[in-house]
Protein backbone atom coordinates (compact mmCIF):
# COMPACT_ATOMS: atom_id res chain seq x y z
CA UNK A 1 0.00 0.00 0.00
CA UNK A 2 1.00 3.67 -0.94
CA UNK A 3 2.22 5.19 2.35
CA UNK A 4 0.09 8.31 2.59
CA UNK A 5 1.56 11.57 4.10
CA UNK A 6 -1.32 14.29 3.60
CA UNK A 7 -3.18 12.80 6.82
CA UNK A 8 -6.47 12.94 4.73
CA UNK A 9 -8.13 9.51 5.81
CA UNK A 10 -10.32 11.21 8.53
CA UNK A 11 -14.08 10.82 9.76
CA UNK A 12 -15.58 13.98 10.24
CA UNK A 13 -15.27 13.90 13.80
CA UNK A 14 -11.49 13.89 13.36
CA UNK A 15 -10.97 10.04 14.14
CA UNK A 16 -8.28 8.76 11.81
CA UNK A 17 -10.23 6.10 9.64
CA UNK A 18 -8.13 4.09 7.18
CA UNK A 19 -11.05 1.83 6.02
CA UNK A 20 -12.45 2.06 2.79
CA UNK A 21 -15.65 4.25 2.33
CA UNK A 22 -18.92 2.66 1.84
CA UNK A 23 -19.79 5.68 -0.08
CA UNK A 24 -17.05 4.34 -2.65
CA UNK A 25 -18.09 1.29 -2.70
CA UNK A 26 -21.36 2.18 -3.53
CA UNK A 27 -20.49 3.95 -6.72
CA UNK A 28 -18.53 1.09 -7.92
CA UNK A 29 -20.93 -1.53 -7.33
CA UNK A 30 -23.30 0.83 -9.83
CA UNK A 31 -20.81 1.07 -12.70
CA UNK A 32 -19.93 -2.53 -12.18
CA UNK A 33 -20.32 -4.83 -16.22
CA UNK A 34 -23.96 -5.82 -15.89
CA UNK A 35 -24.11 -9.81 -16.28
CA UNK A 36 -26.93 -12.26 -14.86
CA UNK A 37 -25.00 -12.73 -11.82
CA UNK A 38 -24.57 -8.57 -11.30
CA UNK A 39 -28.14 -8.30 -12.04
CA UNK A 40 -29.63 -10.44 -9.57
CA UNK A 41 -31.18 -8.64 -6.56
CA UNK A 42 -29.11 -10.85 -4.26
CA UNK A 43 -25.59 -9.36 -5.52
CA UNK A 44 -26.80 -5.99 -4.08
CA UNK A 45 -25.53 -4.48 -1.47
CA UNK A 46 -27.17 -5.05 1.22
CA UNK A 47 -26.98 -1.33 2.81
CA UNK A 48 -28.52 0.31 -1.15
CA UNK A 49 -31.15 -3.06 -0.96
CA UNK A 50 -34.22 -0.77 -0.81
CA UNK A 51 -36.22 -4.34 -1.37
CA UNK A 52 -34.07 -5.83 1.27
CA UNK A 53 -34.48 -3.29 3.86
CA UNK A 54 -38.69 -3.18 3.40
CA UNK A 55 -38.98 -6.80 4.59
CA UNK A 56 -40.58 -7.76 7.74
CA UNK A 57 -37.29 -9.19 9.29
CA UNK A 58 -35.42 -5.91 9.05
CA UNK A 59 -38.55 -3.44 11.04
CA UNK A 60 -35.82 -3.51 13.96
CA UNK A 61 -33.40 -1.82 11.72
CA UNK A 62 -35.42 0.76 10.12
CA UNK A 63 -36.97 1.93 13.28
CA UNK A 64 -33.27 3.04 14.33
CA UNK A 65 -32.81 4.40 11.05
CA UNK A 66 -35.78 6.68 10.94
CA UNK A 67 -34.32 7.60 15.02
CA UNK A 68 -30.80 8.06 13.47
CA UNK A 69 -30.87 10.13 10.07
CA UNK A 70 -32.98 13.04 11.79
CA UNK A 71 -31.08 12.92 15.11
CA UNK A 72 -27.95 13.34 13.39
CA UNK A 73 -29.34 15.63 11.03
CA UNK A 74 -30.32 18.09 13.92
CA UNK A 75 -27.08 17.72 15.68
CA UNK A 76 -25.30 18.58 12.90
CA UNK A 77 -27.26 21.87 12.47
CA UNK A 78 -26.75 22.32 15.72
CA UNK A 79 -30.18 22.68 16.90
CA UNK A 80 -30.65 22.49 20.81
CA UNK A 81 -33.94 23.09 21.99
CA UNK A 82 -37.40 23.01 19.70
CA UNK A 83 -40.83 24.64 20.55
CA UNK A 84 -43.18 22.19 19.50
CA UNK A 85 -46.45 23.45 17.94
CA UNK A 86 -49.10 20.94 17.40
CA UNK A 87 -53.08 21.43 15.60
CA UNK A 88 -55.02 20.71 12.81
CA UNK A 89 -54.46 20.33 9.32
CA UNK A 90 -58.11 21.13 8.78
CA UNK A 91 -57.88 24.54 10.05
CA UNK A 92 -57.09 27.09 6.99
CA UNK A 93 -55.37 30.64 6.94
CA UNK A 94 -57.59 33.63 7.29
CA UNK A 95 -59.60 34.49 3.89
CA UNK A 96 -58.87 30.29 2.80
CA UNK A 97 -61.21 27.59 1.33
CA UNK A 98 -62.08 25.40 4.35
CA UNK A 99 -61.61 22.35 1.79
CA UNK A 100 -62.11 19.91 4.60
CA UNK A 101 -65.78 20.76 5.02
CA UNK A 102 -68.52 18.43 4.46
CA UNK A 103 -71.28 20.42 5.56
CA UNK A 104 -71.78 24.07 6.23
CA UNK A 105 -71.82 23.75 9.77
CA UNK A 106 -67.68 21.88 9.38
CA UNK A 107 -67.22 25.05 6.88
CA UNK A 108 -68.80 27.80 9.36
CA UNK A 109 -66.34 26.42 12.48
CA UNK A 110 -63.25 25.61 10.28
CA UNK A 111 -63.63 29.41 8.95
CA UNK A 112 -63.92 30.79 12.15
CA UNK A 113 -60.92 28.61 13.76
CA UNK A 114 -58.79 30.59 10.96
CA UNK A 115 -58.06 32.88 14.12
CA UNK A 116 -56.08 30.02 15.18
CA UNK A 117 -53.81 30.32 12.33
CA UNK A 118 -53.23 33.67 13.05
CA UNK A 119 -51.99 33.09 16.64
CA UNK A 120 -49.83 29.74 15.65
CA UNK A 121 -48.04 32.03 12.67
CA UNK A 122 -47.15 34.65 15.10
CA UNK A 123 -46.61 32.77 18.00
CA UNK A 124 -44.16 31.03 16.09
CA UNK A 125 -42.38 34.66 14.85
CA UNK A 126 -42.43 35.26 18.53
CA UNK A 127 -40.02 31.83 19.18
CA UNK A 128 -38.05 32.44 16.36
CA UNK A 129 -36.98 35.89 17.32
CA UNK A 130 -35.56 34.98 20.57
CA UNK A 131 -34.10 32.06 18.59
CA UNK A 132 -32.33 34.48 16.93
CA UNK A 133 -30.21 35.38 20.08
CA UNK A 134 -28.41 31.86 20.10
CA UNK A 135 -27.85 31.95 16.59
CA UNK A 136 -31.57 30.07 15.74
CA UNK A 137 -29.82 26.96 18.00
CA UNK A 138 -32.66 27.52 20.56
CA UNK A 139 -36.54 27.25 20.71
CA UNK A 140 -36.67 26.29 17.06
CA UNK A 141 -40.13 25.87 15.47
CA UNK A 142 -41.00 22.13 14.72
CA UNK A 143 -44.26 21.33 13.26
CA UNK A 144 -45.82 18.09 11.74
CA UNK A 145 -44.85 19.93 8.53
CA UNK A 146 -48.51 19.40 6.98
CA UNK A 147 -51.13 22.25 6.33
CA UNK A 148 -52.96 24.47 8.29
CA UNK A 149 -52.02 24.83 12.22
CA UNK A 150 -48.41 23.12 11.15
CA UNK A 151 -48.19 25.51 8.08
CA UNK A 152 -48.97 28.65 9.93
CA UNK A 153 -45.79 27.46 12.28
CA UNK A 154 -43.62 27.46 10.01
CA UNK A 155 -44.60 30.52 7.89
CA UNK A 156 -44.34 32.16 11.22
CA UNK A 157 -40.86 31.19 11.35
CA UNK A 158 -40.13 32.24 7.74
CA UNK A 159 -41.70 35.49 8.37
CA UNK A 160 -39.12 35.93 11.48
CA UNK A 161 -36.16 34.96 9.49
CA UNK A 162 -35.11 31.87 10.93
CA UNK A 163 -35.24 27.55 9.81
CA UNK A 164 -37.98 25.46 11.08
CA UNK A 165 -38.52 21.80 11.38
CA UNK A 166 -41.26 20.09 9.35
CA UNK A 167 -41.73 15.80 10.90
CA UNK A 168 -44.00 15.01 8.23
CA UNK A 169 -45.19 11.59 7.80
CA UNK A 170 -46.34 9.47 4.82
CA UNK A 171 -50.53 9.60 5.01
CA UNK A 172 -53.33 8.93 2.46
CA UNK A 173 -54.02 12.52 2.74
CA UNK A 174 -52.03 15.90 3.98
CA UNK A 175 -48.67 14.04 3.71
CA UNK A 176 -46.73 16.98 1.18
CA UNK A 177 -44.29 19.19 3.24
CA UNK A 178 -45.95 22.75 3.53
CA UNK A 179 -43.37 25.22 1.94
CA UNK A 180 -42.66 27.47 4.46
CA UNK A 181 -40.35 24.51 6.24
CA UNK A 182 -36.83 24.73 6.19
CA UNK A 183 -36.02 22.28 3.29
CA UNK A 184 -32.97 20.53 5.03
CA UNK A 185 -34.85 20.11 7.90
CA UNK A 186 -37.36 18.52 6.10
CA UNK A 187 -38.01 14.94 7.07
CA UNK A 188 -40.30 12.32 6.35
CA UNK A 189 -41.27 8.93 8.28
CA UNK A 190 -43.16 5.71 8.07
CA UNK A 191 -43.45 5.10 11.88
CA UNK A 192 -45.59 7.33 14.14
CA UNK A 193 -43.68 6.40 17.20
CA UNK A 194 -40.69 7.54 16.20
CA UNK A 195 -41.47 10.69 14.96
CA UNK A 196 -43.29 11.04 18.36
CA UNK A 197 -39.90 10.63 19.82
CA UNK A 198 -38.54 13.73 17.57
CA UNK A 199 -41.12 16.08 18.86
CA UNK A 200 -40.50 15.61 22.23
CA UNK A 201 -36.64 14.91 22.41
CA UNK A 202 -35.52 18.66 22.07
CA UNK A 203 -38.91 20.26 23.60
CA UNK A 204 -38.84 23.17 26.30
CA UNK A 205 -42.86 23.83 25.35
CA UNK A 206 -45.21 22.04 23.55
CA UNK A 207 -48.33 24.51 22.45
CA UNK A 208 -51.40 22.49 20.78
CA UNK A 209 -53.91 24.45 18.73
CA UNK A 210 -57.28 22.67 18.35
CA UNK A 211 -57.10 19.82 15.91
CA UNK A 212 -58.55 16.56 15.49
CA UNK A 213 -57.53 13.07 16.75
CA UNK A 214 -53.78 13.36 15.46
CA UNK A 215 -53.88 16.39 17.60
CA UNK A 216 -55.44 14.70 20.31
CA UNK A 217 -52.62 11.95 20.09
CA UNK A 218 -49.64 14.11 20.55
CA UNK A 219 -51.41 16.24 23.43
CA UNK A 220 -51.96 12.52 25.32
CA UNK A 221 -48.70 10.91 24.57
CA UNK A 222 -46.52 13.96 25.76
CA UNK A 223 -49.02 15.26 28.65
CA UNK A 224 -49.08 11.51 29.76
CA UNK A 225 -44.79 11.33 29.24
CA UNK A 226 -44.78 14.24 31.72
CA UNK A 227 -47.19 13.25 34.50
CA UNK A 228 -45.57 9.85 34.74
CA UNK A 229 -42.08 11.82 35.13
CA UNK A 230 -40.66 10.28 32.01
CA UNK A 231 -39.74 13.71 30.71
CA UNK A 232 -38.96 16.41 32.54
CA UNK A 233 -41.56 19.14 33.22
CA UNK A 234 -42.01 21.53 30.49
CA UNK A 235 -44.83 24.25 29.40
CA UNK A 236 -47.85 22.32 27.86
CA UNK A 237 -50.41 24.86 26.70
CA UNK A 238 -53.54 24.56 24.76
CA UNK A 239 -54.69 27.23 22.89
CA UNK A 240 -58.65 28.18 22.81
CA UNK A 241 -60.10 27.40 26.36
CA UNK A 242 -63.15 26.58 25.13
CA UNK A 243 -62.34 24.48 22.62
CA UNK A 244 -60.53 21.97 24.82
CA UNK A 245 -62.93 22.44 27.96
CA UNK A 246 -65.40 21.02 25.17
CA UNK A 247 -63.32 18.33 24.11
CA UNK A 248 -61.80 17.21 26.92
CA UNK A 249 -63.69 17.08 30.57
CA UNK A 250 -60.13 17.35 32.24
CA UNK A 251 -61.72 18.68 35.57
CA UNK A 252 -64.16 15.73 35.63
CA UNK A 253 -61.32 13.16 35.84
CA UNK A 254 -59.94 14.72 38.79
CA UNK A 255 -62.91 14.66 40.50
CA UNK A 256 -63.88 11.27 39.68
CA UNK A 257 -60.34 10.41 40.71
CA UNK A 258 -58.37 9.29 37.64
CA UNK A 259 -55.86 11.76 37.83
CA UNK A 260 -54.67 13.70 41.08
CA UNK A 261 -56.08 16.90 41.29
CA UNK A 262 -52.29 18.37 41.14
CA UNK A 263 -52.67 16.96 37.48
CA UNK A 264 -54.56 19.84 36.14
CA UNK A 265 -50.96 22.02 36.85
CA UNK A 266 -49.76 19.83 34.11
CA UNK A 267 -52.14 22.32 31.65
CA UNK A 268 -52.20 26.17 30.71
CA UNK A 269 -54.27 27.90 28.40
CA UNK A 270 -53.90 30.59 25.82
CA UNK A 271 -56.06 32.63 23.46
CA UNK A 272 -53.25 34.40 22.15
CA UNK A 273 -49.58 34.26 20.34
CA UNK A 274 -48.67 37.03 23.63
CA UNK A 275 -50.37 34.95 26.33
CA UNK A 276 -48.48 31.81 25.72
CA UNK A 277 -45.28 33.05 25.03
CA UNK A 278 -45.54 34.99 28.32
CA UNK A 279 -46.07 31.78 29.83
CA UNK A 280 -43.25 29.86 28.26
CA UNK A 281 -41.12 33.33 29.20
CA UNK A 282 -42.45 33.08 32.71
CA UNK A 283 -40.75 29.43 33.15
CA UNK A 284 -38.22 30.05 31.92
CA UNK A 285 -37.48 33.51 33.12
CA UNK A 286 -36.45 35.20 30.41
Amino acid sequence: MTRLKNGKLRRKDGAWDPLKRSAVDKQQAEVVVKTPQSDSPSYRLAYVDTDFLCREELRPVRLQLELLKTEMALTERGINSTVVMFGGARIPEPGGEAWAARNETQKRNLEQSSVYYDEARKFARLCTDYGAKSGHLEYVVVTGGGPGVMEAGNRGAMDAGGPSIGLNIVLPHEQAPNPYVTPELSFNFHYFAIRKMHFLMRAKAVVVFPGGFGTLDELFEALTLIQTKRMAPIPLILFGEKFWRSVVNFGFLADFGTIAPEDMNLLHFAETADDAWKIISDYYEH
